[in-house]
């Protein structure tokens, strides 16, 4: 049951994800592709795939599978079997080793272990960050719960 709902839920992420990649392509060309350029691809991934238009086929295809990966995993926080602890562990360890992969054939980290690392950080950064805030908004959701079943 719980890896229907996580297929399922893969296979609407996929163009999710893929719409996310698009996104961050205009938005990174808005803000950084000379004279008002669109900028599809990083340039030296469209070397390493022989073209602009292979590359962009591919990065459409990784975009969709990080969607598609993210997404199935949002069940991941339904297991009743795993403690907060062991699901973000479990999360995490599943997206760092679904984005490094993707980020390094997409050329959107540096090709050294330096730039490895540095993106890893950055990912745990963020990744934190968004944990965080979720477990502040849902541990305010239930306190306010809890005061309306005891008020």
């Amino acid at each position: 049951m719980m890896m229907k709902k996580a297929i399922l839920r893969g296979l609407l992420g996929f163009p999710v994800g893929v719409t996310i990649g698009n996104a961050i392509t205009i938005a990174t060309s808005f803000a950084f592709a000379p004279n008002g350029g669109y900028s599809a691809v990083v340039p030296a991934m469209a070397e390493m795939c022989g073209s602009e238009i292979a590359a962009v086929m591919l990065q459409f295809l990784l975009c969709g599978v990080m969607g598609f990966v993210f997404a199935a995993m949002s069940v991941i926080w339904e297991s009743e079997k795993l403690n907060l602890a062991a699901q973000s562990a479990v999360n995490f360890v599943i997206s760092v080793c679904t984005m490094i992969p993707i980020a390094y054939a997409c050329h959107w980290m540096e090709h050294s272990l330096e730039g490895v690392l540095e993106y890893i950080g950055v990912f745990a950064g963020i990744y934190a960050s968004i944990w965080v805030t979720m477990y502040l908004t849902y541990r305010a959701r239930l306190k306010a719960i809890n005061e309306k079943i005891q008020g």
